[in-house]
Protein backbone atom coordinates (compact mmCIF):
# COMPACT_ATOMS: atom_id res chain seq x y z
CA UNK A 1 0.00 0.00 0.00
CA UNK A 2 3.05 2.62 1.10
CA UNK A 3 4.46 1.67 -2.31
CA UNK A 4 1.48 2.42 -4.78
CA UNK A 5 1.23 5.77 -2.92
CA UNK A 6 4.64 6.77 -3.32
CA UNK A 7 4.13 5.44 -6.81
CA UNK A 8 1.54 7.16 -7.46
CA UNK A 9 3.33 10.93 -5.77
CA UNK A 10 6.19 10.49 -8.19
CA UNK A 11 3.78 9.65 -11.26
CA UNK A 12 1.94 13.11 -10.31
CA UNK A 13 5.16 14.94 -9.92
CA UNK A 14 6.08 13.67 -12.95
CA UNK A 15 2.98 15.13 -14.95
CA UNK A 16 3.02 18.36 -13.38
CA UNK A 17 7.06 18.96 -14.66
CA UNK A 18 5.37 17.64 -17.72
CA UNK A 19 3.03 20.10 -17.78
CA UNK A 20 5.57 23.11 -16.69
CA UNK A 21 8.18 22.55 -19.64
CA UNK A 22 5.03 22.46 -21.80
CA UNK A 23 3.75 25.56 -20.78
CA UNK A 24 7.46 26.90 -20.96
CA UNK A 25 7.57 26.09 -24.36
CA UNK A 26 4.44 27.21 -25.52
CA UNK A 27 5.59 30.69 -24.13
CA UNK A 28 8.74 30.67 -25.85
CA UNK A 29 6.91 29.69 -29.19
CA UNK A 30 4.52 32.25 -28.91
CA UNK A 31 7.31 34.96 -27.47
CA UNK A 32 9.42 34.02 -31.08
CA UNK A 33 5.40 34.57 -33.17
CA UNK A 34 4.71 37.89 -31.36
CA UNK A 35 8.26 38.79 -31.52
CA UNK A 36 8.19 38.21 -35.46
CA UNK A 37 4.78 40.42 -35.57
CA UNK A 38 6.60 43.62 -33.89
CA UNK A 39 9.89 42.73 -36.06
CA UNK A 40 7.43 42.83 -39.79
CA UNK A 41 5.34 45.45 -38.18
CA UNK A 42 8.73 48.08 -37.36
CA UNK A 43 10.04 47.48 -41.11
CA UNK A 44 6.60 48.01 -42.12
CA UNK A 45 5.99 51.19 -40.93
CA UNK A 46 9.46 52.36 -41.56
CA UNK A 47 8.82 51.57 -45.21
CA UNK A 48 5.61 53.27 -45.61
CA UNK A 49 6.04 56.65 -45.83
CA UNK A 50 9.10 58.89 -46.55
CA UNK A 51 11.33 60.12 -45.02
CA UNK A 52 11.92 56.25 -43.57
CA UNK A 53 11.86 56.33 -40.09
CA UNK A 54 10.89 54.24 -37.06
CA UNK A 55 8.08 55.11 -34.76
CA UNK A 56 9.01 56.32 -31.12
CA UNK A 57 5.92 54.83 -29.22
CA UNK A 58 4.62 51.00 -29.98
CA UNK A 59 1.07 52.69 -30.20
CA UNK A 60 2.48 54.30 -33.53
CA UNK A 61 1.95 50.91 -34.93
CA UNK A 62 -1.54 50.40 -34.52
CA UNK A 63 -2.73 53.58 -36.72
CA UNK A 64 -0.20 55.15 -38.97
CA UNK A 65 -1.78 58.35 -40.85
CA UNK A 66 1.83 59.99 -41.98
CA UNK A 67 0.64 59.29 -45.51
CA UNK A 68 -3.05 60.63 -45.56
CA UNK A 69 -4.72 57.50 -45.14
CA UNK A 70 -5.02 54.98 -42.62
CA UNK A 71 -2.85 52.17 -41.79
CA UNK A 72 -2.40 49.55 -39.44
CA UNK A 73 1.03 47.88 -38.84
CA UNK A 74 0.18 45.74 -35.88
CA UNK A 75 -3.17 44.95 -34.97
CA UNK A 76 -2.78 45.20 -31.00
CA UNK A 77 0.57 46.13 -28.61
CA UNK A 78 0.51 42.37 -27.28
CA UNK A 79 1.20 40.76 -23.94
CA UNK A 80 4.75 39.71 -23.83
CA UNK A 81 3.75 35.88 -23.08
CA UNK A 82 6.91 35.28 -20.93
CA UNK A 83 5.99 37.75 -18.11
CA UNK A 84 2.37 38.11 -18.60
CA UNK A 85 2.82 41.99 -19.14
CA UNK A 86 2.48 44.57 -22.09
CA UNK A 87 5.41 45.91 -21.07
CA UNK A 88 8.47 45.61 -23.42
CA UNK A 89 12.49 46.41 -23.91
CA UNK A 90 12.51 48.58 -26.39
CA UNK A 91 15.96 49.16 -28.57
CA UNK A 92 15.87 53.20 -29.65
CA UNK A 93 18.13 55.31 -32.08
CA UNK A 94 17.75 59.17 -32.07
CA UNK A 95 14.68 58.10 -30.22
CA UNK A 96 12.76 55.68 -32.16
CA UNK A 97 12.21 52.44 -31.75
CA UNK A 98 14.02 49.63 -34.19
CA UNK A 99 13.92 47.00 -32.31
CA UNK A 100 11.96 45.07 -28.92
CA UNK A 101 12.84 41.91 -26.65
CA UNK A 102 10.94 40.45 -23.53
CA UNK A 103 11.93 41.96 -19.74
CA UNK A 104 12.23 38.54 -18.54
CA UNK A 105 15.69 37.73 -17.14
CA UNK A 106 14.72 34.04 -17.30
CA UNK A 107 16.14 31.18 -19.25
CA UNK A 108 15.33 29.88 -22.34
CA UNK A 109 14.88 26.54 -22.41
CA UNK A 110 15.20 26.95 -26.40
CA UNK A 111 18.70 27.52 -27.47
CA UNK A 112 19.05 26.30 -30.83
CA UNK A 113 17.16 25.07 -34.45
CA UNK A 114 16.09 28.80 -35.02
CA UNK A 115 14.89 30.00 -38.20
CA UNK A 116 17.31 32.36 -40.16
CA UNK A 117 15.81 35.41 -39.31
CA UNK A 118 16.24 34.64 -35.63
CA UNK A 119 19.72 32.46 -35.57
CA UNK A 120 20.90 35.07 -33.38
CA UNK A 121 19.14 33.75 -30.53
CA UNK A 122 21.21 30.52 -30.09
CA UNK A 123 22.75 29.96 -26.87
CA UNK A 124 21.32 33.28 -25.05
CA UNK A 125 21.16 33.61 -21.49
CA UNK A 126 18.04 35.31 -20.93
CA UNK A 127 14.94 36.08 -22.82
CA UNK A 128 15.56 39.78 -23.04
CA UNK A 129 18.44 38.55 -25.51
CA UNK A 130 15.91 37.52 -27.44
CA UNK A 131 16.33 40.94 -29.86
CA UNK A 132 13.52 41.29 -32.16
CA UNK A 133 15.18 44.32 -34.59
CA UNK A 134 13.30 45.57 -37.31
CA UNK A 135 15.16 45.37 -40.59
CA UNK A 136 14.23 46.01 -43.98
CA UNK A 137 12.37 42.95 -44.83
CA UNK A 138 12.25 41.52 -48.41
CA UNK A 139 8.67 41.00 -49.45
CA UNK A 140 8.93 37.47 -50.76
CA UNK A 141 10.27 36.25 -47.41
CA UNK A 142 7.97 33.96 -46.14
CA UNK A 143 6.68 34.68 -41.83
CA UNK A 144 9.20 32.79 -39.17
CA UNK A 145 7.79 29.50 -37.91
CA UNK A 146 10.08 28.33 -35.10
CA UNK A 147 7.85 26.05 -34.24
CA UNK A 148 5.55 29.33 -32.80
CA UNK A 149 1.81 28.91 -32.67
CA UNK A 150 -0.59 30.02 -35.66
CA UNK A 151 -3.10 32.56 -34.29
CA UNK A 152 -2.88 32.53 -30.29
CA UNK A 153 -4.47 34.79 -27.84
CA UNK A 154 -1.47 37.04 -26.98
CA UNK A 155 -3.49 39.82 -24.74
Amino acid sequence: MLFALALLAVSALAAASLQHYARIRSSEAELLRIGGEFRRALASYREAAAPQVYPEALEDLLLDRRTGSDRRHLRKVYFDPVTGRREWGMVTEQGRIVGIHSLSQRSPMKVSGFDPENAGFEDAVRYSDWIFRAEPVPADLPPATDGALQGGTGG
